[in-house]
Formats: structure tokens, C-alpha cells, sequence
């Protein structure tokens, strides 16, 4: 049987794939041309990350599809219930990638208490010409141990931050209308724990609450965080959105950046991506980053034989 590993699939995966029997062709086949490569190479699997779409036209032109597969959590670039009904399993790795994703929302978070992603800008250019005027600048630096953070969705990424952000000793409260509360372990490298309980409120609570903001929900309709939610949030809050593009709705956020009612934003994912607005790009209260949040070795080799394994259990 062959997988169309279209957007990539790290080294275990093919190894532990190809054990089981399977061919994994690795070519990157443009959006256009997936269903053509499908049939005339007889596919079986398809696996995409977030860059390529499997709607309803490729399943309808594909009947020879027995999986497709997500490496990663969200599943909005494919038609899902629409594959089901045709009889095409499909799956994802919504555990495998947690860890890296929280690390990066802290590395937003960090970026954005001192700084970082402007002083990366500037020391470059005036850093031997305004030492002491960039010193000045940013040497308002604020810490994250003691504040309070909301997480917007308590998921298993939701989870990862949450533990990372005890460990800072960080306060953290949730809100999440599906899980109403959760308990939360913490684990140390000596085999010790601590597990704290956090309970779900409401997101009018949080957003006044919250000294910094991150959001962990799939897709919407409309946005989470809009005009309205921007007005109830407390002056000087940061936020990262490392989670799906169109939940925050960009110019207010903007329009709070200009105001000061919102200190920084940290942004992985964008509302009109591959293809960011200029605004954003540009602006220097934004630690920006090109939708990498599962994008390491580790989470890649977790999310490839995470893959391989239900495949091989699915198809044997």
C-alpha cells in the first residue's frame, strides 16, 4: 500500500511505515494536482499538516482513499464528516505536538515582557550608534511570575501551558466550554509531581482577570476575541494566539497595540495566511512567528509514528 506523505513526514515515520509494509512517496504535489497524483500513483493514504486542503472534490475524485491523516491537532483543511460518510477513516496526532506549541507560546510571552522581538529589529541597526537610547527603551521589562494567566481552552496544548506556567509560578485560570474542569499534573525531571485543579469560568471573567491572554481552540465562525472583548480587558494585557488564524479579529487588535490597552501580541498563525496582513508584519508590539508551533524534531518524530502506528493498525 502507498502514503502521500504531501506535506512531509519525519524519518521515523517513513522507517516505522516502510517496517510495516508501506511505500511513503514524499513528494510535494501542488494543491491542483493532489487527486491526479492520487489515482494514477494508487494511493491509499493521504497525510497533510495545514498546508494542504482534502475537501469534498478530492474525496469525491479519490474513491481509492482509505485514510487521511493530520499530523497535528486541528483537522479544519479537511472536509471531515463528509470522509467519514464515504467510509475514509480519519485521523490525527492531537497529543504529540502539546509540548511544543506551549513552548512556544512562552517564548511569545517572553518575547513580548522584554521585548525581544523589537530589540532583534533595532540592535542591528542603531545598537553601536543608541546603546544607551535602546537600554532606555527597553528597560521596562515586566516578569511573568506572579501574574495571572488565562488560558482559552484547557485541550492538552491548553494543559502543556498551563503546567509550564505553574512552573514559573504563574497563576492560571481556564475557560472552556466543553471541559469544566481539569486536573493538572506537573511532573519534575526526579520523578516528583504536584497536580493542581483548574476549574473552567466564564470568558467575560477571564478576559478581566487575565494579565496575559493565550488561546488554544480550533477554527471559529466568528471571532473570540473582537472589538467588544478587547474593551473588557485589563490595560496593559498581553496575548498570544499560537492556535488558528481568525479567532482574534486583527484590526482591533491593532487599534489596542496603537491605544495601549493591549501591551504586545505574540501571533504564529494569521487571519488572512500564507499571506499576513502589513500591518501586522510590521508592527513593533508583535512577536511574530510563521505557524512553527509543532514545528520540531521532537514533536515531528512523535507526530510520525504516532501516524504510522494507527495506520498500520487501521490497514493490517
Amino acid at each position: 500500500m502507498k502514503v502521500l506523505a504531501n506535506d512531509g513526514i519525519s524519518k521515523s515515520g517513513i522507517l516505522a511505515l516502510e517496517k510495516g509494509g508501506f511505500e511513503v512517496i514524499t513528494t510535494k504535489v501542488a494543491q491542483e494536482q493532489v487527486a491526479n497524483f492520487i489515482n494514477e500513483n494508487n494511493v491509499d493514504v493521504i497525510l497533510v499538516r495545514s498546508a494542504t486542503k482534502v475537501r469534498k472534490d478530492i474525496i469525491d475524485a479519490c474513491p481509492g482513499i482509505k485514510i487521511i491523516g493530520r499530523g497535528g491537532v486541528g483537522m479544519d483543511n479537511i472536509d471531515v464528516d463528509y470522509a467519514k460518510s464515504k467510509g475514509i477513516h480519519v485521523i490525527n496526532t492531537p497529543a504529540s505536538s502539546s509540548e511544543s506549541v506551549a513552548e512556544l507560546v512562552f517564548g511569545h510571552l517572553f518575547s513580548g515582557v522584554r521585548f525581544l522581538h523589537d530589540s532583534n529589529r533595532n540592535m542591528p541597526l542603531e545598537g553601536d550608534s543608541n546603546f544607551d537610547g535602546l537600554k532606555k527603551a527597553y528597560a521596562n521589562g515586566t516578569e511573568l511570575r506572579g501574574k495571572t494567566l488565562g488560558i482559552v481552552g484547557i485541550g492538552r496544548i491548553g494543559q502543556a501551558t498551563a503546567k509550564m506556567a505553574l512552573g514559573l509560578g504563574m497563576k492560571v485560570i481556564a475557560a472552556d466550554s466543553f471541559i469544566p474542569e481539569v486536573d493538572v499534573k506537573v511532573e519534575f525531571f526526579d520523578g516528583q509531581s504536584i497536580t493542581t485543579k483548574i476549574v473552567s469560568q466564564s470568558l467575560e471573567s477571564l478576559f478581566k482577570e487575565a494579565d496575559f491572554i493565550t488561546l488554544h481552540v480550533p477554527a471559529q465562525n466568528g471571532y473570540i476575541i473582537g472589538e467588544k472583548e478587547f474593551e473588557i480587558l485589563k490595560d496593559g494585557v498581553g496575548i498570544v494566539n499560537c492556535a488558528r488564524g481568525g479567532v482574534i479579529d486583527e484590526v482591533a487588535l491593532v487599534k489596542a497595540l496603537d491605544s495601549g490597552k493591549v501591551a504586545f501580541a505574540g501571533l504564529d498563525v494569521f487571519e488572512s495566511e500564507p499571506k499576513p496582513e502589513m500591518a501586522i508584519l510590521m508592527h513593533s508590539k508583535i512577536s511574530l512567528t510563521p505557524h512553527i508551533g509543532a514545528a520540531t524534531g521532537e514533536a515531528q518524530d512523535r507526530i510520525g509514528t504516532e501516524l504510522a502506528s494507527q495506520i498500520i493498525t487501521l490497514l493490517s
